[in-house]
This record gives C-alpha cells, structure tokens and sequence, in this order.
C-alpha cells in the first residue's frame, strides 16, 4: 500500500510538472508571438495628420499569427468611440492606402486600425507573400476581435473597409461576423473569382483551371526541393509599351513615388508564384446573400475591376447594376464617375467619397 500511495503521488507530481512544464511553454510561445520587429519612425506614402495621434498594436489571430496594425485616434477623443478596421490592397502594405483612409476615417471622428494581413508587410506568419481566404478573412476577425475589448472603443459600434483583394475578404467576413455593424469594399477585386475564372472570365473552363493546377503543382514540387518560395513578381518595371491599360494604372501607384513601399510585394517582388493557389476552389462571397447588415460598395466608373463590385452587388440583393449606382434595402453601390481602379487608392485625383464613407459609418455605427 505504501509503495502504491508512493508511486500515485509520483504520477502526480509528474502530471503537475508537465502541466506547469506545458503552461510556461505556452506562457512562451504567447510572448514569442509578439516579438514583431515594428518600425518607428513615420514611413508612409502619405503625411502624417496632425488632426490625429498615431501608435503602432498588434494583435493576433486564432492561426497563432501576430498582425501588426496603425492605430489612427483623433485627437483630444474621449469616451468610447466607434471603431473601423482597414486593410488592402491586394499585395500592398498599411503603409500605403490602408493606412491613408484609416487617417481619414480618425480625422473625422472614428478610431480606426490599419493592418498588414499575415504573412505580409511587419505582421507575422510563415512562409512569407502567402495568402488564404479562410486566414486573411479571419484576419478581418481578429481585428473586430482586438477592437471589441479596447477601452476606448466601443463594442457595438465597429466596422471595416476593405480595398482592392480585401475587398471580397471583408464582404466574406461581412458574411460570417454579426458584430462586424457595417462594411464598404472600395474598388474591390474577389480574388477567388479572378482565381477561378480569369479576367472578365477569360480563363473560365475546367481546361484552364487544371492547366493553373498542374503548373501550381510543379512549381510546389519545385520550392520544396529548393527550399524556396519562387516569387511571382510585383507590377512590371518598365512598363512595355502594349501593357493593358489597368498595369499602367498600378505601376503609377505602386512603382512610383506616389506609392511606391519598400515591403509591399506589389512595389517589390510580388506573391509567391503559389500564393493564392487556395483561391481557386474556395468561391468568397457565395454567402454574401445572407449579410444581414449595411455594406456600401465602391468603384471607379471605368475601374477594369468594377465588374467584381457589381458581381458583389448581385450576390447581395439578386439585382443587377449594369454600371450605375444602386441601393437595394441597406446594400448600396455607388460609381464614381470617370475614375479608374486605382484613383480609389489615394488623393492624389480627390475622388474618394470620404463624405460619404463618414456618412455612412454614422448613419450605421450608432
């Protein structure tokens, strides 16, 4: 009996230890997680605002991957304030126009976060220039998830904007998060539609897609055989003189003074070439039928792009738009006369609707 008793307070001490031994690695694996390497000084495309004070957060998601984010307050704000949540483009950084509206946002009133997606810019995750539905929506999540418990933001006022690619993430994340009150997608692409189907459906058909498969197969093989990620490319540098009209436009933006950021893979090196190979099998906004709250649209008129926010639209409300600003109930769709895909990225041709964003959140953040 005593060598029974001995030995049950043996495995007992043992389970404790491994309890205390597995907590503390826990403990560590939390403190690792937010040992990002953050830049300090102002290193944006766009001047800092003295209207607002600016810090760096971060914050993580439930993949485990630490995102780092600007966070934009107005200043002298007091009391709980409705919050948004920003982040795109598609292959860009917060440095650049995430971070240019979420500034605007705080100018007129909201507490508003821009962040870089993971395995992008300063946040975490690895292999780097990676992208995935199901995480870079959660993304979306773990940031309503971060603003819900800040003491100066009020849980029930929160909303996001997601531009180009984050587009379709935020209508998707739309579509999953009642605490997500209001949504605007700014000259939006849906990444797994351009995945699946090709520009304006150029591509779509069971043959082109298993042709994409099998190239994206080999060049996995490929990468782990050389223990690196290929990258695909950033926007083209110099431009041929027969590029497409939408390239012209992003190498104005990205390879330029304009926009140019030295972590943006769309001003560097791009994607890994099997980066969005997810995509293809995974439709975003298939459920966007059912987002019970406002979602306010936005494009250029002669944005190459624009058909993704009409697509957008339809999926919503079962109408058509055919190119004119529309609202169905609290689903909206406004068309910004004369503007291309990338004048909704910045100020540089005055034609992002901030009244109306502002508006908007109001109306809906109450």
């Amino acid at each position: 009996m005593k060598h029974r008793t001995l030995l049950a307070v043996g495995i007992v001490a043992a389970t404790l230890a491994m309890a205390g031994c597995n907590n503390a690695n826990q403990q560590q694996e939390k403190t690792d997680m937010t040992k990002l390497t953050l830049t300090q000084e102002w290193d944006k495309v766009f001047p800092l605002s003295d209207k607002v004070e600016h810090r760096k957060v971060t914050f993580h998601n439930r993949f485990g991957i630490e995102l780092a984010a600007d966070m934009y307050t107005p200043k002298g704000a007091t009391g709980r304030l409705a919050a948004i949540a920003v982040s795109g483009p598609f292959g860009a950084v917060k440095e650049q126009s995430s971070g240019l509206y979420a500034q605007h946002m705080a100018e007129r009133g909201f507490l508003a976060i821009a962040f870089d997606p993971s395995f992008t810019g300063e946040s975490g995750g690895e292999p780097r220039r990676m992208a995935s539905p199901d995480i870079n929506t959660e993304d979306f999540l773990a940031a309503v998830d971060f603003l819900s418990v800040q003491p100066n933001v009020d849980p029930e006022r929160i909303g996001i904007i997601g531009i180009c690619g984050w587009g379709g993430m935020a209508v998707n994340a739309a579509a999953l998060d009642p605490r997500i009150k209001a949504t605007v997608a700014s000259t939006m692409y849906d990444m797994s539609k351009i995945a699946r189907e090709g520009y304006f459906g150029s591509a779509d058909s069971r043959e082109a897609r298993d042709e994409q498969r099998r190239a994206w197969a080999a060049q996995r093989t490929e990468d782990y055989r050389s223990g690196t990620y290929k990258r695909a490319g950033g926007v083209i540098d110099p431009l041929p003189d027969d590029a497409p009209w939408f390239v012209k436009d992003y190498h104005a933006y990205y390879k330029c003074p304009r926009g140019y950021h030295e972590r943006s893979g769309n001003s560097t090196d791009g994607w890994n070439v099997i980066g969005t190979m997810s995509f293809i099998n995974q439709p975003l906004l298939d459920m966007a039928g059912e987002i019970s709250n406002p979602v306010l649209i936005v494009h250029g008129e002669k944005a190459h792009s624009r058909y993704f926010g009409e697509y957008a639209f339809e999926k919503m409300t079962g109408k058509k738009c055919d190119g004119k600003s529309m609202t169905v109930g609290n689903k909206e769709i406004m068309i910004i006369p004369g503007a291309s895909h990338v004048d909704l990225y910045d100020d540089q041709a005055g034609v992002i609707p901030y009244d109306k964003l502002e508006q908007f959140f109001r109306d809906n953040l109450k």
